[in-house]
């Protein structure tokens, strides 16, 4: 059973991660830009996004660590900012679609929940899909490179401030990888508590 449900939680995040990641290529190319498009990347498909380490290794890891959140991501779907309509805040918009999509994701199966319900198999996948969408969009707004969060913050910046916003890229992996093993739990609270006020169960 305990292999099984970790199979299930991984087989969630990843086509949650693919929508997330099909989120910003269609918000791409809503703005005026087809890469992701041309590259094959605006399908639903997973063997198109999955990155090893955020899609199966990372994920797999946290799953097994008693308490810890899982959080995960596929391969980011490519986009050229120079070709949306208004750069800028052009890639506001690419970087918040793909937290909505957890978000309206999480929304969805919460009105099933409360107004539907299922059998008890049904209700605690849709617990999860709530739980593990609702985890990916708080997580993914955090403003550490690469995540979405920093590219709304960088939005925010002048534009003198590009060489800062470079020097931040070049070191958020490593910024990254230090939160999500020692300060992630700080989101426990967060995730719980829009999980709980989501499904009704506050």
């Amino acid at each position: 059973m305990f292999g099984e449900s970790i199979i299930i939680v991984i087989t969630i995040l990843i086509l949650s991660v693919v929508i997330h990641e099909v989120a910003h290529g269609y918000a791409a190319l809503w703005l005026g830009d087809t890469t992701a498009l041309r590259a094959g990347r605006l399908t639903l498909n997973p063997i198109k996004h999955l990155d090893m380490l955020g899609s199966i290794i990372l994920p797999t890891i946290m799953a097994l660590l008693p308490g810890s959140l899982i959080f995960g991501w596929a391969k980011p779907v490519p986009y050229n900012p120079y070709n949306l309509k208004n750069r800028r805040w052009g890639e506001l918009l690419v970087a918040i679609a793909g937290p909505i999509s957890n978000i309206l994701l999480a929304i969805i199966f919460g009105l099933f929940v409360q107004f539907f319900g299922g059998t008890v198999a049904a209700i605690e996948i849709a617990f999860l899909i709530i739980q593990i969408n609702v985890a990916l969009a708080i997580f993914n707004l955090v403003p550490i490179p690469p995540l979405d969060g920093s590219k709304i913050v960088f939005a925010l910046f002048p534009e003198k401030a590009a060489q800062l916003r470079a020097t931040l890229e070049r070191f958020g992996f490593f910024a990254l990888l230090l939160f999500v093993f020692f300060f992630s739990s700080i989101l426990g609270p967060i995730i719980s508590f829009t999980t709980r006020f989501l499904t009704g169960t506050l």
